[in-house]
């Protein structure tokens, strides 16, 4: 059996990783570091202060963020639902349903989002909902958020799909349960992980996405990432920061407990 490779060896792989790590993370760093600012200025440090987030809730700018905000958590919220059930379904075909015709068409469908640059999804969103004479607003981000987070709920449930065993199913239709009992009471709750992770991903990806929405929002109707684009054109502000630190937090959190969730039902699997 061959060695396998050691990437770490390699001539100057630790500066390289330390490099993308700083070229990644500094400027994330800055902004949680500068939304603690106590000054007015987004260059002069004046102490640490939690003015800035009691403004993002109560200042002039607050109704407009809570709205976008309002808007972004019902939209994502809906979108990963629907991406999540689509994907479930696309899943158990998948994997479940032998070999079919369009079956590689069908997969290559599905994640064709992931392949595609965001812009030209943006741009042909847009140009699709023109040609139907679809007016833009909530429904069309709301649609193309659903395409657009369907491959990201689809992997984690399909990671988890292939590592459940048929034999389960088999078993429980030979002590005479219906397909549909022994997915419902069978498979699904094996999966559980899978979608609950798959979901979870699906909305953060919703709640943080930019382009797609800032092309097919319509004029009048904000998300959160669109409300802070629209308010830093005037003017890099602390509040900005302190708007982004709590998205990133967010994010991370929610990031973070998809992980743990797909980890735990791995670990779960591989006890006796």
């Amino acid at each position: 059996m061959a060695a396998k490779t050691d990437l770490r060896r390699f001539p100057g792989f630790l500066a390289i990783t330390i490099l993308c790590l700083v070229v990644l993370y500094a400027p994330l760093i800055v902004v949680a570091v500068y939304s603690f600012n106590a000054s007015a200025s987004i260059t002069n440090w004046g102490g640490l202060s939690l003015t800035w987030y009691v403004d993002v809730f109560t200042g002039p700018e607050a109704p407009k963020f809570q709205k976008a905000a309002l808007n972004s958590l019902v939209i994502a919220l809906t979108a990963a639902i629907v991406a999540t059930t689509i994907a479930t379904a696309a899943s158990v075909a998948m994997t479940r349903a032998g070999r079919f015709r369009g079956k590689t068409i069908g997969f290559v469908l599905i994640n064709l989002p992931l392949m595609v640059p965001e812009v030209v999804t943006a741009v042909a969103s847009l140009v699709f909902f023109s040609a139907i004479g679809f007016t833009t607003g909530l429904t069309t981000i709301l649609l193309a958020h659903i395409v657009f987070c369907i491959p990201f709920a689809y992997l984690p449930i399909t990671a988890r799909m292939q590592s459940i065993p048929d034999m389960y199913e088999q078993a429980a239709m030979d002590l005479y349960a219906t397909p549909g009992q022994a997915f419902r009471l069978v498979l699904l709750p094996l999966m559980t992980p899978g979608i609950m992770s798959g979901f979870l991903l699906a909305f953060i990806i919703s709640l943080d996405d930019f382009l797609i929405t800032n092309f097919v929002k319509g004029a009048g109707i904000e998300t959160l990432p669109t409300a802070i684009f629209g308010s830093v054109k005037q003017g890099i502000k602390p509040n900005i920061m302190a708007i982004s630190t709590l998205m990133l937090g967010v994010s991370v959190v929610l990031v973070t407990l998809s992980w743990l969730i797909g980890r735990a039902g791995q670990v779960k699997k591989q006890k006796p």
